[in-house]
């Protein structure tokens, strides 16, 4: 490998090969040359002046790209497409003429362009569908384990760690339905022309405007797709590329979320993400366990949640049929960010997988603060046992504070339990308050509410998706 020039590091360190695959150059230009086969194909069998013989030559040297001619020749004209039809043509001499016939550079670019965000849109299915089930695991496991809950990252209403899990998954589950959705809305280009009207093919099939509706549906099929766009420029219409990357800026977004969380309970020392037995933590301090994992999926996710702001930027500055900014952004944009989001969903499955969860350490820091989130129920008991509700509650408020005050002023543990055992109002013994500091009474539904996400709702999706199932992790550097 060249160590004298820039190298990405979405390539070198993030990404899988199987993404990296889906935008290189073999795909690129294997996919044209399938494009130009399936238009040679399809305009002869509406009837233009084109053999079969030219179709097998064509056929011949689909994959074996002749890329030292072709970039001789950019050199040349300065125009890749032309460069490609230049070349292809040097090794198919009885079809060179008859190759891109009637089309413009958006005819390969463009549609090559769709079919592989779709099949990149399909390996990003296929990661999500599979941290989603390994979450679900981790919920079902985990479904009853109360812990303390958090709002504004202060002690709150207790929840359970596979509750928490499940917060997680919803998120991902709506960015899988909204990558379904957006994926089900693609559609090829076609073959269209200069500004979408097609009239090169007028010219080409002497006005038989019947033949020329057939063009588009015959390439699409054989390309794999349904349809094409019913009308465009010369390009198809950059919010396909808004839309796509969009959907990859809300996983992100989500990755970014369960991350956080990550983050925030190894600091807690509650649940870690996997550190392998080699793995150093810190050049300076031996003894940290830096949750770098999880620091990786939130630094690349703020770059997918910005990097949609180029394909959307595009589509809102293109000029009339077609004008050619976009090209270089749309080079970077959306591979980068599918490159990116694959290195992000892989890092979040092998979180996922090997999440760590300490329950002493989590029960510990619930008991810790339970006795003030016990506090109603504690009124309500001194109630039955004849006591006054607002005396109490006034009582009570005051006790907590003081107990606050042990706490976080001189370091003590919580003694809210012991002071309103020696208040006469409570008329309760410390045994008596001690029976209410059973975690499982504080978590209300979420133990059943885990069991019903995940048979009505996961169960469901994994079932619709069990052949993306079983997938590993490919974790680079």
């Amino acid at each position: 490998m060249s160590t004298d020039k820039y190298v990405s590091p979405l390539s070198e360190r993030y990404a899988s090969k199987e993404m990296q695959y889906v935008f290189s150059p073999d795909k690129k230009f294997k996919t044209w040359r399938k494009l130009w086969i399936a238009l040679a194909e399809t305009e002869k069998e509406l009837g233009l002046d084109i053999s079969e013989e030219q179709i097998e030559e064509l056929k011949a040297h689909a994959d074996d790209i002749n890329y030292d001619v072709a970039k001789e020749r950019e050199k040349i004209v300065r125009h890749d497409v032309m460069s490609h039809v230049y070349a292809y043509g040097v090794q198919c001499p009885k079809a060179k003429g008859i190759i891109h016939l009637g089309a413009t550079s958006c005819y390969v670019g463009d549609n090559t362009d769709v079919i592989v965000m779709k099949e990149a849109l399909d390996i990003v299915e296929k990661k999500l569908v599979n941290i989603i089930a390994v979450l679900g695991k981790f919920a079902e496991e985990y479904k009853a384990l109360p812990t303390l809950g958090f709002t504004h990252f202060q002690p709150a209403q207790p929840t359970t760690v596979g509750k928490r899990a499940t917060l997680w998954m919803q998120e991902f589950m709506m960015d899988l339905e909204d990558l379904d959705y957006v994926r089900s809305t693609l559609k090829l280009l076609g073959s269209k022309g200069t500004t979408g009207t097609q009239a090169s093919f007028l010219e080409l099939f002497n006005g038989d405007q019947v033949t020329i509706d057939k063009i588009d549906p015959m390439i699409a099929k054989k390309m794999g797709f349904e349809s094409s766009y019913p009308v465009s420029g010369q390009t198809y219409s950059r919010k396909v590329d808004t839309r796509v990357v969009n959907v990859l800026a809300g996983i992100a977004a989500s990755a970014h979320k369960f991350s956080n969380d990550i983050r925030l309970l190894q600091h807690l020392k509650e649940v870690e993400e996997p550190f392998e037995k080699s793995q150093i933590g810190s050049s300076a301090m031996a003894y940290k366990r830096n949750p770098m994992r999880s620091e990786r999926i939130a630094s690349l996710s703020r770059y997918v949640m910005v990097d949609a702001l180029n394909p959307a930027i595009t589509s809102a500055t293109q000029w009339f049929e077609r004008t050619l900014d976009d090209s270089a952004n749309k080079r970077l944009s959306v591979p980068e960010g599918f490159l990116a989001i694959d290195g992000i969903l892989d890092l979040c499955l092998n979180v996922a997988d090997g999440l760590v969860v300490y329950p002493k350490v989590i029960e510990k820091r619930l008991l810790s603060e339970l006795p003030f989130m016990a506090t109603e129920n504690i009124m309500m008991d001194a109630v039955k046992a004849g006591g006054d509700r607002q005396e109490l509650h006034e009582r009570i408020r005051e006790l907590s504070m003081e107990a606050g005050r042990n706490v976080k002023e001189l370091g003590l543990d919580n003694n809210l339990l012991d002071l309103i055992a020696q208040d006469d109002g409570f008329n309760l013994t410390k045994e008596d308050l001690e029976k209410t500091m059973d975690p499982s009474k504080y978590v209300g539904r979420a133990k059943e509410q885990v069991e019903s996400f995940l048979k009505n709702d996961v169960d469901k999706l994994l079932r619709s998706k069990k052949d993306l199932l079983g997938i590993k992790a490919e974790i680079n550097v």
